[in-house]
């Protein structure tokens, strides 16, 4: 807080006298304007609706003066007042709207830049101000707790936890503790709290599973619902087969980029290859590998069609993202998002600046992933070296890696994997994807409680067979897309 009062102060010297915070942590900004003005030797008054102008800074509160209940009264006598006073004004912004003698008052003790006149503080959350206003005022925004203060608040919270459960210790590791600390950056200090309280208040503990609850939680507070959404189950790598090669790159890069330091931190992998391959359940699993929220960008949700606002919202969502990191950003089918057309006005053009942009500049730790199906409709401005740490090709499965899928889906819906024969199931179903394999087992389920009989091999063999994989069906559009990778991207198996 002593650099936000050193900074406040700053401000204050500039002569700026009108001054604009937008902040949900009304009580610090309060606490930080009362600090400045005991440093400066100022008077300190606040006005709201419900309480008029009344002075801060004394343990007993005053009583409500009606009188300055009404901002147009309380504007005028902060106009009339010949001291240098601190006036906060809270909510003013909604009394502004259509209300011209409101924005002159205003306007008239923003202009006054004399020695000796008032400072007017506006606070809200949001506050947009008159068009008249806006180059008369100075924006401040305090500045959110740092690692060393967040692990502060997490360790104050445990010790309240502890004094009340009867010196009992809150149970976590090291690597949980600072996972907490991580993703608790972004958030205000009461906010950050709020959320250290309630990850401990649970069970007296903090472990990984508390970290999805957490960065959904986060991600209400920031309001960032909409162009964005929140993955909330995050697959855990354990739970896709292959990948191999994804895997060991992903590993190698962890450690660097849950640091968050340094010019060189992993930026993010576009995934490419056949549909049903497993790319989202990569996306997910590196969310969920790394301990991180993970987000997803809707381009359906994106696009606008008044002149700009498409743009705009991609900003929005990109800023909101880096207020969540570190995370992992999921673009699913890139291409649908930045295809151009001949019809779209240059939108996808602009979208697709806005986006390389924020990829060259950005400096938080925001992990990208993006996945594409159709290649050749990706704009080559994205694929040249740079834009994405490393091109990865998921092919279809081998044999290896099928068997694998197939243990995989027959435990997660309670069958006993060491009952089948998972080479023989991998043998038939050659050519075919991960979200096939899925599906056969599904449909054996589906078949076996029809039939009134258990799933068994011949009832799973007989839906593998009745199925015509894509490799198939779209055997040509396969050929070339393995052609386009080999030499252009890695494998990821």
């Amino acid at each position: 807080m002593k650099n936000d009062i050193h900074d406040l102060g700053l401000v204050l010297d500039s002569k700026s006298k009108l001054l604009l915070i937008e902040s949900w942590d009304e009580p610090r900004v309060l606490e930080t304007l009362t600090g400045l003005a005991v440093k400066r030797g100022l008077a300190l008054q606040m006005w709201s609706v419900t309480e008029g102008l009344r002075r801060l800074g004394f343990a007993v509160e005053a009583p409500v003066d009606s009188e300055t209940l009404e901002p147009e009264t309380a504007l005028r006598l902060i106009k009339a007042d010949p001291l240098p006073t601190l006036y906060v004004m809270c909510d003013l912004h909604p009394f502004l709207d259509d209300n011209p003698k409101l924005v002159r008052l205003l306007k008239e003790i923003a202009m006054n830049e004399l020695p000796g006149k008032p400072t007017v503080v506006l606070v809200s959350h949001a506050c947009k101000l008159p068009v008249e206003v806006q180059r008369y005022a100075s924006r401040f925004q305090l500045s959110l707790p740092s690692e060393n203060e967040l692990m502060s608040i997490v360790r104050d919270e445990a010790t309240a936890w502890s004094a009340r459960n009867r010196n009992a210790r809150v149970r976590t590791d090291n690597r949980t503790l600072q996972q907490v600390v991580k993703n608790l950056r972004g958030l205000s200090h009461a906010e950050s709290r709020t959320l250290a309280r309630n990850v401990i208040c649970n069970d007296g503990a903090i472990t990984q599973e508390d970290l999805p609850e957490l960065n959904k939680t986060k991600f209400q507070l920031l309001d960032l619902d909409g162009v964005l959404s929140f993955e909330y189950d995050t697959a855990r790598f354990a739970e896709v087969g292959g990948l191999a090669n994804l895997k060991r790159w992903l590993g190698e890069r962890q450690g660097i980029f849950l640091e968050g330091k340094g010019v060189d931190l992993p930026k993010g992998v576009l995934l490419v290859g056949v549909q049903g391959g497993g790319k989202s359940l990569a996306a997910k699993a590196i969310a969920g590998l790394w301990g991180l929220p993970l987000l997803r960008l809707d381009f359906a949700c994106l696009y606008n069609k008044f002149f700009g606002e498409t743009e705009r919202n991609l900003r929005e969502a990109l800023k909101l993202a880096e207020q969540m990191s570190p995370c992992v950003l999921w673009m699913d089918e890139i291409e649908k998002g930045l295809a151009s057309g001949d019809h779209d006005d240059g939108v996808s053009q602009r979208v697709l600046g806005t986006l390389l942009t924020w990829m060259a500049e950005r400096k938080s730790p925001v992990f990208m992933v993006a996945t594409a199906n159709v290649i050749s409709r990706l704009p080559p401005e994205l694929m040249r070296k740079g834009r994405f740490d490393e091109l990865f090709f998921i092919d279809l499965p081998d044999a290896t890696v099928r068997a694998e899928i197939f243990r995989i889906h027959l435990l997660r819906r309670d069958l006993d994997a060491g009952a089948f024969d998972l080479p023989q199931l991998a043998a038939v179903s050659d050519g075919f994807s991960g979200a096939e394999i899925e599906q056969a087992v599904v449909s054996a389920l589906y078949a076996a409680q029809a039939q009134q009989v258990a799933v068994s091999q011949a009832v799973l063999v007989q839906n593998i067979q009745s199925t015509a994989p894509l490799s198939v069906v779209m055997a040509e559009d396969l050929a070339a897309l393995r052609a386009w990778a080999n030499g252009r991207t890695v494998s990821a198996g």
